[in-house]
This record gives structure tokens, C-alpha cells and sequence, in this order.
């Protein structure tokens, strides 16, 4: 047997059943790229105001901040493979009347962003049981490689290949990009239906607030999760202070119609399917604490750019840059959850980490909008690239002693 024959065979594989998760994880990452390329489109399409297009966005992560405590103690009480295809097959619902209403021309704001909300409320459990589950498939050694699979077909469907198809689609009929979403959603909760079960029987568990205690005590008492759930929170209300109104930006600013901002999202993509092809390998050589701090920097330094691009091809390969450190901190910072949390406490850990990181991207959304409508459709990018850079410096110290630590 050749040398390289020989290091192949002899390399732990993923096995199957998270590959069968790895391909549900595609075909709703599809889906959802479609609805998020359409959506925004459906919004801008109703108000040119900036404040009324940021509502949509920040309905969709108000869940977040709402929901994120009982979610993890369902994901721990429950068995997780059982809510993933559930609340899958409720999304699909949801998805399927949303293109109904579209297709008979009654969408507007209101109705929209209340759609946002039901879609985000199933992604708060969905996606929080999604993560938990992984160590249930994946043995430890293998959770960087399988993050990074996770992150890399993530961002094919979601960001490269769903926003040009939903563009395209919305060029056709406003429907279609949504009956996409809801046909994904189906096929997904079909093969998450086949993974292997692990029952946990809701007598064995504490009441559902003791439970909840629970996950908020181990946080709290974690210096490096405390940290990044911090630091977390503060990229995420930037991240959306400055994306709220990239439709905006891109279509009326940059003069891109609907496939243009599809293609615009698909090429900022590319970044983060480098990310996610190579971040297991770049955190290895550089470590955790240069890799988190690099991709911190980068994102700040990118945001102000962002804000002063040109034309239409500089600001893609910004946010090309910007997919790349993102993904990177993803990575890291899952693969540390998923490595220093106790398996019973996993989703109850991880919705409160959530919690902390996702609940300001509402204000978030909403103070971008006010941001745009008072200064202009560049001023938000830069207003939060100015903020990222000032929490890194605040966070850096923190970082290094609680990695130190560790």
C-alpha cells in the first residue's frame, strides 16, 4: 500500500450520520439563502424608509433574545435529533403561507416582520440543537473538522448559492424564492427524521427553571465562554447596525437590481467558504488566541471599508474578507463550547451563550436603520467598525488571560 494510501485509511472518518446531518444542514442553508435574499427585496420593495427595512431584520433575531433560556433547556431535556426535524417541519409551514401571501400580493412590512419572528423563533431551538448534537455524532477529535464541514455548507447554500437563486427567482415572481424556502425546509426535516435518537426522558431533569439556572450559573462562572459571549454580543449589534440596510446600500446607492444583490451576496460568500475549507488548518498553525484576535481586527478594519467602497466589486470582496474572519471566529468559538461545556449542560450553556451573542442584533438592526436615516446609507458601516475596534481593545487583556488560563 502507497504511503498516502496507508495515512488515508488510517484517518478517523466522520461517520455516517453526520454526514446525514451535514446534507440537511445544506439543503435548508439553500433554502434560507433564497428567503434572505428575498425578504429584503420584498421590504425594500414596500418603503424606501431605512427604519421600516431594518424592522424586518431585527424581527427575525428578536427570538433570540427572547426565547434563547427555554430553547436550551428543551434541547437538553428532549432528544435533539426529534426538535430539529419538528421545528424544521414548522418552518416549512410557515414558509409555505408566507409564499401564499406573496403570491396573492398581500405582503407588507407588518406582515413580514411578523413572519420573521415565527421563522426565528424555530431557528433559535433548530439551530441551538443543531450544535448540541454534533458531539452526540462526532467524536472530539473530530468536532474542528466537523465545525468547519458545518460552516463550509453553510455558507455554499445560505450565502453563495441561495442568494443568486432567490434573486433570480424574485426577478420571476416574489413567490418563488419563499416556496424554495418552505420545499428546503421539508427535504431537510426528512433526512434530519433519520438520525440515530438519544432519548432523554423529561422525569430524569430538573424543573424547566432550575434547568435554566443551571446553564446561566455555568456560564457565569466560566471566565473564557463569559468572555466570548461578551465580545459575541457587541460583533453582532455591530454586524447588524452595519447589514440592516445593505439592501439599501446595494441597490439604491450602488444601483444593483434583484440579481445583482444576489450575485453581491453569493461573491461575498467565497470568503467564507475559505474559512470554512481552511480554518480548521489556520487555527492548528496560528493557535486559538491569534486566530480569534486576527479575525476580530479584520472585521473591525473591514467595516469601516465597507462604508467607503466605491462600486459594487469592492464592496464584495470586503465582505468577501469579512465571511472569511467571521467563519474563523465561528469555528474556534463553537469548538470551545462544544469541548468545555458538559454534555447534560450543552444546549442550556449554549442558549444562554446565544442569548448574550445574538439578543442585541435587534437593537442592532434597529439602531442601523436610524443610523441610515439620519446620515446616509454608508454611515452605519463605519459607525460599527469604529465600535468593533474599541471593544477588541477592551477585550484583548480578558482574552489572553482566560486562554492563559485555560
Amino acid at each position: 500500500m502507497e504511503p498516502d494510501a496507508t495515512r488515508a485509511a488510517a484517518e478517523p472518518r466522520l461517520p455516517a450520520a453526520y454526514w446525514r446531518l451535514w446534507w440537511a444542514t445544506g439543503v435548508n442553508a439553500v433554502g434560507d439563502g433564497a428567503f434572505a435574499a428575498a425578504v429584503p427585496l420584498l421590504a425594500a420593495a414596500a418603503t424606501r424608509d431605512p427604519r421600516l427595512v431594518s424592522l424586518v431584520s431585527a424581527a427575525a433575531y428578536l427570538p433570540w433574545l427572547l426565547l434563547s433560556l427555554p430553547a436550551g433547556a428543551l434541547v437538553d431535556r428532549y432528544d435533539r435529533a426529534g426538535l430539529l426535524w419538528r421545528f424544521q417541519a414548522v418552518q416549512a409551514v410557515l414558509s409555505a403561507v408566507l409564499a401564499v401571501l406573496a403570491a396573492s400580493g398581500r405582503l407588507g412590512v407588518p406582515v413580514l416582520a411578523a413572519a420573521a419572528f415565527g421563522l426565528g423563533a424555530c431557528a433559535v431551538v433548530s439551530a441551538n440543537a443543531a450544535q448540541a448534537i454534533v458531539p452526540d455524532l462526532v467524536a472530539t477529535p473530530l468536532l474542528h473538522r466537523a465545525n468547519g464541514h458545518q460552516q463550509t455548507i453553510t455558507t455554499l447554500g445560505s450565502q453563495f448559492l441561495g442568494p443568486p437563486i432567490g434573486g433570480l427567482l424574485f426577478a420571476v415572481a416574489a413567490a418563488a424564492p419563499l416556496g424554495m424556502d418552505a420545499a428546503s425546509f421539508a427535504l431537510s426535516a426528512a433526512l434530519l427524521a433519520t438520525l440515530p435518537r438519544r432519548r432523554r426522558h423529561p422525569a430524569e431533569h430538573p424543573p424547566m427553571r432550575t434547568a435554566i439556572a443551571d446553564g446561566l450559573r455555568w456560564l457565569a462562572r466560566h471566565r473564557l465562554l463569559r468572555a466570548l459571549a461578551v465580545l459575541l454580543g457587541v460583533n453582532t449589534f455591530c454586524a447588524q447596525l452595519g447589514n440592516a440596510t445593505l439592501v439599501l446600500l446595494a441597490t439604491r446607492e450602488l444601483g444593483l437590481d434583484a440579481r445583482g444583490y444576489g450575485l453581491l451576496l453569493a461573491g461575498a460568500a467565497l470568503g467564507s467558504v475559505l474559512g470554512g475549507l481552511t480554518g480548521a488548518r489556520v487555527i492548528g498553525r496560528a493557535g486559538v488566541l491569534a486566530a480569534l484576535l486576527a479575525g476580530l481586527a479584520v472585521n473591525a478594519v473591514v467595516f469601516v471599508g465597507i462604508g467607503l467602497s466605491p462600486d459594487a466589486t469592492v464592496l464584495g470582496a470586503l465582505l468577501a474578507v469579512n465571511g472569511f474572519a467571521v467563519t474563523l471566529w465561528n469555528i474556534v468559538t463553537v469548538g470551545l463550547r462544544q469541548r468545555l461545556v458538559p454534555p447534560p449542560l450543552l444546549g442550556r450553556v449554549g442558549s444562554v451563550y446565544k442569548m448574550i451573542g445574538w439578543g442585541l442584533i435587534p437593537l442592532g438592526a434597529l439602531a442601523g436603520g436610524l443610523v441610515a436615516h439620519a446620515f446616509g446609507l454608508r454611515a452605519p458601516y463605519p459607525v460599527a467598525g469604529a465600535l468593533r475596534g474599541i471593544a477588541l481593545m477592551i477585550a484583548t487583556p480578558v482574552l489572553i488571560r482566560a486562554l492563559r488560563d485555560r
